[in-house]
């Protein structure tokens, strides 16, 4: 309770600070110049998009369970993503990596399954950073060009195109057959004599050879298939370095074993053979970043990387989402998204940094336009929605935040997290509701959501290598909801379940509201704390703050309780009202979401108070007429 009251007193200050001498509290002025925009990620899995075979055989083949392809995004497909609310689509697994199926006959070699996870491989083992993934070519031989052919369709469509890019670590076994002219494979040429040298792209363990991982509780590569290939031996002599910074000849069946660590620069004892960036390069425009790099010797993997975020910006991919960002020092980050930046200004950088003490850093010294929200909101929203966390939990992230809101990326779903409606989740699509409308509106942050989240896709198949819950990015396969809204590539949910299409609504309206109101970027404040203390019934299963700019005033209000109908007055604080220049009367309120749920806002004696009866899992956006 003292946080609590401490909270309140501090935002109540904050928002009394611009009182004038007379006591009055003016008219806020909002700055419409360079006022930021509202993005939407689209997440989508490349190659499970498309894919309209609902065989999913447990370790099936790319013939067994088929697989997605460039060419199903069609017209039709991205205008279907364009009208759910999306900005950027972002295209997962494009960048060639390892993969089973035999491909040979086009000059790829064939990967080993021992150090493949899944038969369609992971898509953050990356073989070749100048190709891509050639199951989603309908003609392998011209798989760049049909996906060259895809950015152009996205960008015609209103749409921005993100791919990945996996800094950390590459397949054991990579090799580029594209490599453009003035740069090199990695590896290519590494001294592997010694364990470490600055311009060595990996760490090597002279003297040993690589090991296959013991395999545990019963897993076999291929699920016990066959393949002239698993024969538990990899050749790679000397080992290298396992890509999650294993030291091991022969890494754990835990560890990323199918992939090698690449090395920055960073000495194995810790020391750094680079610049570091001064202390005051925080407050540095891009332009300053590269400026300080340009006459510095970097180690050669910097410069690599570099040049493959360049070869990729000038084929026209807008952004890119950072694979385990923070475990690249942001010197890097500096160096390459300053070089990114050069090129296209407005490109979008994402990444995944789990530790908020790390957040400011790589966002002003490394240059990030984006990080996860993860360890705070989504882990915070996650256990309210399981029914064992509270909702009070909220404005104190979003306080901590507010020097970085625009910056922290809001999400429910992706590629590593569970289903919503998944049982270890929650089990219920439904619940994602409120958690969603919190994730959209409650700050400047840009919001993704994961391809059949809004569908209500559980992911319960069992596809061999990823474990239901989440769905597989390691096997091919299809995903139910998904398929019945494709419906025959005819992208209209012809055979989608009446639910299924319910939700998916609640999402297209929700998305737009975010993106076509401007309060959503303008001017926050909590009402949550207020109403805990002075609202009878209203309780932490419910939360609800308020947004506006000078044209819009808006109040929100959501329920996580997935049983319980609550009533109650909701007040809107005094110091709300006088920020909003209202004075005491009547003013009518309108339900933004489905325009069916109106009411009023009495204010008596500066204190505002609406009525709200509110069903389980049900969200209001008011917007005061």
């Amino acid at each position: 309770m003292a946080k609590r009251i401490l909270y309140y007193t501090v935002l109540a200050l904050s928002l009394t600070a611009c009182k004038n001498q007379t006591g009055e509290e003016p008219t806020p002025t909002m700055k419409t110049e360079n006022t930021p925009k509202k993005e939407v990620v689209y997440h989508v899995f490349t190659r499970l998009f498309g894919n309209t075979n609902t065989t999913n055989k447990p370790w099936g083949t790319l013939e067994e369970n088929g697989v997605g392809k460039f060419n199903d995004f069609t017209t039709k497909a991205l205008k279907s993503i364009k009208d759910l609310g999306a900005t950027y689509v972002w295209y997962t697994g494009v960048p060639h990596h390892a993969v089973i199926t035999d491909y040979t006959e086009f000059g790829i070699s064939n990967d080993d399954p021992d150090v493949v996870k899944g038969r369609a491989g992971s898509p953050y083992a990356v073989k070749d950073y100048y190709q891509v993934d050639p199951d989603m070519a309908e003609n392998p031989a011209k798989r760049l060009q049909e996906f060259e052919a895809l950015i152009k369709r996205t960008h015609k469509n209103g749409l921005k195109v993100i791919i990945d890019i996996v800094p950390n670590h590459v397949a054991r076994k990579y090799e580029s057959l594209n490599t453009p002219k003035g740069s090199f494979a990695f590896g290519a040429k590494d001294n592997d004599t010694v364990s470490y040298s600055k311009d060595n792209n990996f760490y090597y363990i002279p003297g040993e050879d690589f090991k296959v991982p013991q395999w545990q509780n019963g897993y076999e590569p291929l699920g016990g298939g066959e393949s002239l290939l698993a024969d538990g031996k990899l050749d790679e002599s000397p080992a290298k370095w396992t890509g999650n910074g294993s030291r091991a000849a022969q890494p754990n069946q835990n560890d990323w074993y199918e992939t090698v660590k690449i090395n920055y620069g960073i000495n194995p004892d810790g020391h750094k053979d680079f610049d570091e960036l001064p202390t005051d390069s925080g407050h540095w425009s891009f332009e300053q970043h590269a400026d300080f790099w340009k006459d510095k010797d970097v180690p050669a993997s910097w410069k690599q990387f570099k040049d493959i975020a360049l070869f990729w910006t000038k084929k026209g991919i807008d952004g890119f989402r950072f694979d385990m960002a923070e475990m690249v020092p942001v010197e890097f980050w500096s160096y390459m998204n300053s070089a990114i930046k050069m090129k296209n200004p407005d490109a979008f950088l994402m990444a995944e940094v789990y530790n908020p003490s790390l957040y400011r850093d790589y966002i002003f010294k490394g240059k990030m336009d984006y990080l996860y929200d993860k360890v705070e909101l989504y882990d915070t929203i996650k256990h309210v929605m399981q029914g064992h966390g509270s909702t009070d939990h909220f404005a104190p992230i979003i306080e901590h935040q507010q020097d970085i809101e625009i910056n922290m990326l809001h999400f429910l779903e992706n590629h590593d997290e569970q289903r919503i409606a998944s049982p270890d989740f929650a089990g219920n699509a439904e619940k994602g509701k409120p958690a969603m409308v919190v994730s959209a509106l409650i700050s400047k942050s840009p919001v993704m959501i994961y391809f059949g989240q809004e569908l209500g896709e559980p992911a319960e198949a069992d596809l061999g290598f990823g474990d239901p819950t989440r769905t597989s990015i390691f096997d091919y396969g299809s995903v139910p909801s998904v398929v019945r809204w494709v419906n025959n590539k005819k992208f209209d949910g012809g055979k989608s379940t009446d639910y299924e299409l319910e939700l998916r609504d609640f999402y297209k309206r929700l998305l737009n509201f975010s993106l076509e109101n401007s309060a959503v970027m303008r001017e926050y404040a909590d009402i949550h704390w207020h109403n805990r203390q002075n609202t009878e019934w209203y309780n932490d299963r419910v939360h609800s703050f308020v947004r506006w700019c000078e044209t819009d005033k808006l109040i929100v209000v959501t329920n996580f309780d997935a049983n319980d109908t609550f009533g109650f007055e909701l007040q809107v604080p005094q110091h709300i009202i006088e920020t909003w220049g209202l004075v005491d009367g009547d003013y009518d309120v309108l339900d933004q979401l489905y325009e069916n749920q109106t009411g009023s806002l009495k204010i008596e004696n500066g204190l505002g108070k609406i009525r709200v009866d509110i069903k389980p899992l049900e969200s209001f956006v008011y917007k005061l007429n």
